[in-house]
């Protein structure tokens, strides 16, 4: 029995490798893309017409969304509604996390229904 991973004598072949790649990161829940097909190939459905693009997300506004509309969030209750508006407002979504609002499981849950509109947009200091 061998302890450490060397080529057999036929050696390792790319295909070989790729396959092992392969199978290693579908055992870990990793999408691998492949060259033979290309990405940016739309799907088809079974009737030959090419999908629909998926409707827009609505985003939330984490600085004017009511407690309601806070909760329909994934991982968001009442506690959390309340810790969000109390520290308001907020420059970037991100900072949920950096203002210890939320930890960071339900912020990476949330981030792509989330949004931080600025009504006063900061002023840049006038140039010299």
């Amino acid at each position: 029995m061998r302890t450490t991973w060397a080529p057999d004598a036929g050696g390792c072949t790319m295909a070989r490798s790729l396959i092992v790649l392969a199978v290693m990161a579908a055992a870990s829940g990793v999408a691998v893309a492949t060259a033979s097909a290309p990405a940016a190939a739309a799907p088809a459905s079974a009737s030959g017409k090419k999908a629909t693009p998926a409707a827009p997300v609505k985003l939330v506004d984490i600085n004017s969304a009511s407690r309601a509309q806070l909760k329909t969030l994934q991982g968001i209750g009442d506690a959390e509604a309340s810790k969000i508006i109390a520290g308001r407002p907020y420059l970037s979504k991100a900072e949920l996390v950096n203002k210890d609002v939320l930890q960071v499981g339900p912020y990476l849950s949330i981030k792509h229904q989330i949004i931080a509109v600025q009504k006063n947009p900061p002023k840049s200091k006038p140039q010299p």
